[in-house]
């Protein structure tokens, strides 16, 4: 049979090209230069695969991949794109677009494209296919939320560009870089994450880029950096939002030219790497705070990908918290098979603020702790069964400063329900509320540093650093009451 499709392309020269190399390749092609007549071509031919480019003189490129989408939900659209305009691509796969193709491409990425596109929409055999695997590229979850994120992963892939994931801390950020990874043209390369955010500073620059012995106090030997040893494959920038502004500026002239000058080294080397970036803070709310260039911003941010909070989707958490109780159930020799219908409703009804990875964290220990066939409220950890009686999410230190203080701190003598919360601060040093502040924000955050330095407006590196000195204080306190 015949394959065909629609070329809407307003560029006779572009318009030309395309059409010879699929009609080479034995496809039927309809051809349009406008929207209108591409809309009204489609309504009467009604092809399963469309290719489109996004600059058209007359209308909306957006809109007429909904009112294609409108006419023929099942329809494949293949959106063609340039740098400048990748935005839209990204908003034209949100909407229901298949794939896009960054310019300039080949023939052979243009039918290897169209060749995906049909091969997906081809009719399902008649005999029930198997269901799909439960785990996918990393993650777990089959929400409508997260398929459209596993396909925007295998588009993004396919292509060059620098890929910049955001999402909170939690959620799967380096799963999803290594996922464009494993499903791009590097993927027999190496894969070399670097946590910008829990190296200090004065280290990072050689940790990227590397060092020759005696470059610094304590470098005794030449020491290939992440750059070098990802040549060939992916580098991963996470928490990039953390880096220093002069390690930002190198970093730049890193991305321009492709090389590197280890500490020390008077002469540069160059790699070849694809960059993947990932924060959980707001890339547009730190450049407004001058704490992240907006030029390397715009460098690193071509093709973004967000990654949803676990509250977002949907039944996720049972089939995530069902086969981490498998794992943890096998690698603890215990017999848990699943969860009594009441914790699971509870599961679906927490709001997660730690993400996926507060939600492991809590089912490894219900293992640890309990023995059994169903996991039952009563198995819950205690500090967690309390959130089913409290707020489950804090959105502001304001909040935080209303909650009751922990325990673990003295407290001043009780006062009247009637009088304001803050009364059990008064009479400690600002020190002293900093630190309950900041411990009580971490708590309720599921133990997650990154989630509750956004809450309070900071870098998670420096809640590291004042929970590292209130440790040496504790420490002090402690070594001088021995003493005496």
């Amino acid at each position: 049979m015949t394959k065909q499709l629609l070329l809407i392309e307003d560029i006779a020269s572009l318009q030309q090209g395309y059409h010879d190399a699929l009609a080479n390749a034995g496809y039927t092609v309809h051809l349009c230069r406008t929207g209108v007549e591409g809309l009204a071509a489609f309504d009467e031919t009604r092809p399963p695969v469309v290719l489109l480019d996004l600059l058209l003189p007359d209308r909306s490129s957006i809109d007429l991949v909904q009112d294609i989408l409108a006419i023929a939900p099942e329809t494949r659209i293949i959106v063609i794109t340039a740098n400048g305009s990748i935005n839209r691509a990204v908003e034209a796969m949100r909407i229901g677009a298949h794939e896009f193709l960054l310019k300039p491409f080949n023939e052979q990425r243009l039918l290897a494209a169209i060749q995906n596109a049909w091969i997906d929409n081809d009719p399902a055999p008649e005999e029930t296919p198997p269901s799909p695997p439960l785990q996918t590229m990393g993650f777990i979850g089959s929400s409508a939320v997260m398929n459209r994120v596993y396909e925007n992963i295998r588009t993004v892939a396919a292509s060059k560009a620098t890929v910049f994931i955001t999402g909170e801390s939690g959620t799967g950020k380096e799963i999803c870089a290594q996922a464009v990874h494993d499903l791009s043209t590097r993927a027999d390369g190496p894969f070399v994450p670097i946590n910008c955010g829990a190296i200090p500073n004065d280290l990072l620059e050689s940790e990227i880029f590397g060092h020759l012995r005696g470059a610094f106090t304590g470098a005794i030997s030449d020491k290939p950096g992440a750059a070098a040893v990802a040549d060939g494959g992916t580098l991963f920038f996470d928490e990039i939002c953390e880096m220093s502004m002069e390690l930002q500026t190198k970093l730049l002239r890193f991305l321009q030219t492709s090389m590197i000058q280890p500490v020390g080294s008077v002469r540069p080397i160059k790699v070849n790497v694809r960059i993947v970036c990932a924060t959980n803070l707001d890339p547009l709310e730190q450049m407004r705070l001058g704490k992240f260039r907006e030029d390397l911003y715009y460098r690193l941010h071509v093709v973004p990908l967000h990654l949803p909070p676990l509250r977002e989707r949907e039944s996720d958490v049972i089939e995530i918290a069902t086969n981490a109780l498998q794992q943890f159930s096998n690698e603890e020799g215990r017999r848990f098979e699943g969860f009594s219908p009441e914790t699971e409703n509870f599961f679906r009804a927490h709001r997660w603020p730690g993400n996926v990875r507060q939600l492991l964290n809590v089912v490894r220990n219900i293992v640890v702790l309990n023995n059994g066939t169903s996991v039952s409220m009563d198995m819950l950890p205690h500090d967690f069964r309390r959130s089913l009686h409290s707020e489950p999410h804090l959105s502001s230190p304001e909040t935080v400063l209303n909650t009751t203080i922990p325990p673990s701190f003295p407290q001043a003598s009780a006062t009247p329900s009637n009088e304001a919360p803050l009364n059990g601060l008064i009479g400690k040093t600002l020190d002293e509320i900093e630190r309950i502040v900041v411990q009580e924000t971490i708590a309720r955050n599921g133990g997650s540093i990154p989630v509750a330095a956004r809450v309070l407006a900071v870098s998670p590196s420096t809640i590291y650093r004042k929970i590292s000195s209130w440790k040496l204080q504790d420490k002090a306190l402690r070594d001088r009451n021995r003493a005496s």
